[in-house]
């Protein structure tokens, strides 16, 4: 008898991906590299289950009814080719392979194309949750050959946490080419922010408020069943009030973070396409300046630690208020870019159904999610700063944002992801810059030429600063 599907990577996020199609009421047929994970899966946590364990790729291809559809759970990179390339000989035409990784879209696009010419369906499907996401129900985001969707949704839809009164899946087309990869990318670099904001928060209320763990904990949760409810303040909680023989586990962890590469893509092409995307960027720089530890502990004890300064304190609401704002702009940065990446590449995102299958199974899901999806279906803007639901929410939370960072500043503690948070507001809601002097500075260097505001857009000027420059000009680009 033919399996419904396959699974190829019997890692952690494979394993519990498999075992949830197989408790969908799907048979599957599972591989991995190494044989003795396929057998100790098969005689362990799928014992007894519509389980079909291959040693080969040819058995595992064969095992698999047409058109076949096969998930692959491995590493991105290399390995992601490799494995198309081992399958191939196998396969027929309009069979599907579903890249599940955390790919690079562009990677993505580069393997739609080539297995297009064997006539290969292949899906870039982001996949959020993590390991009990994938058992129970992540957020799926799938994008590419549109006419593997058909075969695929009834099990993506089947597996996929369900959210609100009708149970909606946290699945959708995503779109053409790289769009589910690309979406799972800005999904992951909003999570680099929603995660410094928590942080930068926390080490607020411990080094300038002065509380414990247990107080700022009761604070999160509380914080929990109110606008900032979302899963990653739910496990922040649990994480506060861990301990191991009286001791929480938290502060015994060193504070040196890892990442595996998402956050910085997003921001390598939030920097391509002109948006920007500071707090996103500031979250992976953050990360990058924990990792250096032993140089910021050589240069802790060569200059002066700030006193924590008791007349200059924010309250411990305001820091509530500061990490709603600051999410709030972390969302509204990702979606820009998604939106402009989209038209683009013509790839028909639809912002609200991202909104939406975001609100279920992903790390990011948050409250606040159903207010932009309702931004995006019901009004024409061009920025979630512009919708009604930021108008009336940011600008009281903005002012908690500014007693924060302004307190932190003054007591010498770095809260980089909530500074670039009221930089992009402020900046953003300003109708006068500096960069009419920044203009004329290039053009009296390099003769860049300017806009004037008593002329129309559109045309451009050169001034002879120095009287010896000529009236020769570069040529206007905005790269």
């Amino acid at each position: 008898m033919k399996q419904d599907i396959g699974v190829i990577g019997l890692a952690v996020m494979g394993e519990n991906l498999a075992l949830n199609i197989e408790r969908r009421g799907y048979s599957v047929s599972v591989y991995n590299r190494t044989a003795e994970k396929t057998t100790k899966f098969i005689e362990g946590r799928a014992a007894g289950k519509r389980f079909h364990g291959a040693l080969t790729v040819a058995d595992f291809c064969d095992s698999l009814s047409v058109p076949r559809k096969i998930i692959l759970m491995v590493k991105a990179g290399e390995a992601v080719d490799k494995t198309i390339e081992a399958l191939l000989p196998h396969l027929s035409e309009n069979d599907i392979i579903i890249d599940g990784g955390n790919s690079n879209y562009e990677d993505t696009e580069r393997r739609l194309a080539t297995l297009a010419e064997h006539k290969i369906l292949f899906v870039g499907s982001g996949i959020s949750g993590g390991e009990l996401g994938a058992l129970h129900g992540p957020s799926i985001m799938p994008g590419g050959s549109q006419a593997a969707w058909p075969h695929i949704k009834p099990i993506f839809e089947a597996i996929t946490a369900k959210v609100g009164k009708n149970q909606e899946p946290c699945s959708t087309w995503v779109g053409s080419g790289g769009a589910g990869h690309f979406v799972k990318m800005v999904h992951n670099g909003i999570e680099y922010g929603d995660m410094q904001v928590i942080g930068e928060g926390y080490d607020v209320a411990k080094r300038l408020l002065q509380l414990d763990n247990k107080i700022i904990a009761n604070a999160f949760a509380e914080w929990n069943e109110q606008r900032l409810q979302s899963y990653l303040m739910e496990i922040t909680v649990d994480i506060l009030r861990y301990e191991e023989n009286g001791k929480a586990v938290v502060d015994l962890i060193l504070d040196s973070a890892g990442q595996k590469g998402t956050g910085k893509w997003t921001s390598i092409n939030a920097l391509n396409e002109g948006i920007p995307l500071n707090l996103i960027t500031e979250s992976v720089f953050a990360r990058f300046i924990s990792a250096q530890k032993e140089l910021r502990t050589l240069l802790h004890d060569k200059y002066p630690q700030p006193a924590v300064n008791s007349a200059v304190k924010c309250q411990l609401k305001d820091i509530e208020g500061a990490m709603y704002a600051s999410k709030l702009i972390s969302y509204a940065q990702g979606f820009e870019l998604i939106d402009t990446k989209s038209k683009e590449k013509k790839w028909g995102i639809n912002l609200a159904a991202i909104a939406k299958i975001w609100r279920g199974g992903c790390i990011i899901r948050s409250m606040f999610l159903d207010n932009i999806a309702a931004a995006y279906e019901h009004e024409t803007i061009d920025t979630l700063l512009a919708s009604n639901f930021y108008k009336q929410m940011l600008p009281e939370a903005i002012e908690s944002l500014r007693n924060v960072v302004a307190a932190a500043t003054l007591n010498g503690i770095p809260v980089p992801a909530m500074s670039a948070a009221l930089a992009y507001y402020d900046s953003m809601r300003t109708d006068q810059l500096p960069a009419n002097l920044l203009q004329a500075q290039r053009d009296y260097f390099g003769a860049h030429t300017y806009e004037r505001i008593d002329k129309p857009r559109g045309e451009f000027f050169h001034t002879n600063w120095t009287g010896e420059g000529g009236d020769t000009v570069s040529t206007t680009y905005n790269n």
